[in-house]
């Protein structure tokens, strides 16, 4: 395993500390100057003194700072909400080739969206009538709607549009905007998580998850109920004297326990943690204590809203409350939050399977308020230029009828996403599906695109944000080639 003190791609680096450790006598004397003079004995300080979220300078100066990604996990339909194709509304009901599975094709009878499309603001960018309190933001979007990915199936669609890989053990976004950036906080994590409580998405933590690289960089989740955090309060009885009393004897015995072991990054961020477990028992709450805020701000985000009737619906509020979160957390230096609609299986996330309408009634009015109230919020705080809003889930649906339901199929050949300020082109369309919205046509872009691009907005290069593991410089983007869609950025 690495040492996460060293440059993971200074090859220059791990020769000379070969020739360091392996060399003997003067030959290791005459060394010692030259590496000193390099910079060696600094980078191999104690690991109880490394800081792996140290803040860091982004490769070329940008105007984003912090980003929040909103999942809608199970797959959003693009035609029911931000993508009006009127050649399928013409068309509904006539049967055409559907590719529903990887090389797998049958005739299925195309289904016509229910909702009501309008254009609004300057920009003119269409917006169903699912979304009436986003559709009031659109001049501030830049819709992306010709992306494809690799996988039919839920869990390693998530998980590429996650980490870039559809196999476990790869870093996530959240991870790669740490290790590149670091944090602008000490006593909050640099990478949050917040779930819907219906349930996680598949498979779980991996989506968070730091992969390869050191435990330091994984997202931390932040629950809506009790502690933010698990295990978060002290110990009945335990006073703050004790805590730090007891802290300060771990910090010694894992400090000569790393001294011989300076490779385990897993003790090192162990160590980290617990010394920002005990900062976040003020922080983390204080983070998230919405009483700090007007009645008018939060009405704005639907934490008063009456739950709607239908038995799957949670309403506005739990979204509300995470959307309002992640704005008082980017206020405060977190770097990146990521928050999930959608969890359990089906009709209790965005996989429309047995009811496009039905599925929309749900989940729309559950996040719509919320999102135009946080753009809002960001807007009037300042903090919109300098806060990357993403939206999107791990893949689109089909423009057919899956079953008596009048529901849709997954669909990784043609889906949409919209991101605003943080330096995107607002009020600005990109990318085409075809007639029926079935496969990307004009402009197509792999997913690792949008990585490229996401990090390109936060002031990454993805071809120089590497991570040296198993003998390769690994990146965000993969081995293939990936391009920043330039036409996005303001």
């Amino acid at each position: 395993m690495a040492n996460p003190m060293q440059n993971q791609t200074n090859c220059c680096g791990h020769r000379r500390q070969f020739l360091w450790e392996t060399g003997a006598g003067f030959t290791g004397l005459a060394l010692s100057s030259l590496l000193d003079t390099d910079g060696f004995f600094s980078k191999h300080a104690s690991a109880m003194d490394y800081n792996p979220l140290a803040p860091k300078l982004p490769h070329f100066p940008v105007k984003a700072k912090r980003c929040i990604f909103l999942f809608m996990y199970g797959g959003p339909s693009a035609v029911d909400t931000f993508d009006y194709k009127p050649e399928l509304q013409k068309r509904d009901g006539q049967e055409i080739d559907v590719e529903f599975r990887r090389r797998k094709v049958k005739k299925q009878k195309l289904l016509a969206s229910q909702r009501k499309f309008a254009r609004y603001g300057e920009s003119g960018l269409w917006c169903s009538d699912a979304f009436p309190n986003i559709a009031q933001h659109m001049d501030k979007f830049c819709v992306i709607k010709s992306l494809q990915a690799d996988s039919f199936a839920h869990g390693s669609a998530v998980l590429q549009m996650n980490s870039g890989q559809i196999i476990l053990g790869s870093p996530t976004l959240g991870s790669w905007l740490s290790y590149g950036l670091g944090t602008e906080n000490k006593n909050l994590p640099s990478f949050v998580v917040m779930l819907d409580p219906r349930g996680g998405p598949i498979p779980g933590a991996h989506n968070w998850s730091s992969g390869y690289m050191p435990a330091a960089y994984q997202g931390t989740q932040f629950r809506g109920k009790g502690d933010p955090i698990l295990d978060l309060s002290p110990t009945d009885g335990m006073d703050v004297l004790g805590q730090q009393d007891q802290l300060k004897t771990l910090d010694a015995l894992n400090a000569a326990h790393l001294e011989q072991r300076p490779e385990l990054s897993d003790l090192t961020a162990r160590i980290k943690s617990y010394e920002l477990a005990f900062q976040l028992q003020t922080s983390a709450p204080e983070a998230m204590d919405l009483s700090q805020e007007g009645k008018k701000t939060l009405e704005g985000y639907g934490l008063f809203d009456k739950k709607p009737d239908h038995k799957l619906s949670i309403g506005s509020r739990h979204f509300g409350t995470q959307c309002l979160t992640a704005r008082r957390l980017i206020e405060r230096g977190v770097r990146f939050v990521q928050i999930y609609s959608g969890g359990g299986h089906q009709q209790q996330n965005w996989d429309a399977h047995n009811g496009m309408e039905e599925n929309l009634a749900i989940h729309a009015p559950e996040v719509d308020k919320p999102i135009a109230a946080l753009l809002t919020d960001l807007e009037q705080r300042g903090l919109l230029e300098e806060t990357l809003v993403v939206w999107g889930g791990e893949f689109g649906r089909q423009p057919v009828s899956q079953s008596k339901q009048r529901g849709r199929d997954h669909n990784p050949k043609g889906f949409l996403y919209w991101m605003a300020g943080g330096g995107v082109k607002p009020g600005h369309t990109y990318g085409e599906t075809d007639e029926f919205g079935m496969e990307a046509v004009e402009n197509p872009h792999h997913l690792r695109d949008l990585h490229a691009t996401i990090l390109h907005l936060m002031g990454l290069d993805h071809t120089k944000l590497t991570y040296f593991h198993s003998g390769l410089d690994r990146k965000l983007t993969g081995v293939k080639e990936a391009h920043v869609i330039r036409d996005v950025i303001a």
